[in-house]
């Protein structure tokens, strides 16, 4: 197997674990909202409630954002290669490595430290279409592209 295969299992199982940890806590909310009593006075009880309420909706807009997160990533193709960057590229440069897949932020696999970016971050742009032995610069900082995968 390779290096990039694992990047993208373990981004996969990034989005899963948050999936999972968003659906117990909306759960967990939803079953903590209902369990309130109409025995606690009046305000209070309608206080909780409205504050479960806004937990949950806001739970439940980071969990679509996860679901998406999920569908983007379905998309890509493990088998295609390239000589440019693109979707599902592991560019390797003399200052790290990024895979452009999703934005989850750094990821070890193998003893390889990757961030792993979105190809609509600006980063991510900026390798959209390079080849290998290609430069760029972002925030100050020179790039070269050594390897794509």
């Amino acid at each position: 197997m390779n290096t990039k295969y694992f990047l993208y299992k373990n981004c996969q199982q990034i989005i899963e674990n948050r999936i999972k940890e968003l659906s117990t806590l909306m759960q967990d909310t939803q079953e903590s909202a209902n369990s309130e009593t109409k025995s606690t006075a009046g305000d209070k009880h309608e206080t909780a409630k409205a504050m479960a309420q806004l937990e949950t909706e806001k739970l439940s807009v980071q969990l679509a954002e996860a679901f998406k997160l999920k569908d983007m990533l379905q998309q890509i193709n493990l088998n295609k290669k390239s000589e440019t960057a693109g979707l599902g590229s592991l560019v390797k440069t003399n200052k790290g490595s990024f895979y452009t897949a999703v934005s989850l932020g750094k990821v070890t696999v193998e003893g390889l430290d990757c961030f792993v970016i979105s190809a609509i971050s600006p980063i991510g742009k900026l390798l959209l279409t390079k080849k290998e032995k290609e430069s760029f610069s972002f925030n100050g900082v020179h790039y070269i592209i050594e390897q794509i995968l």
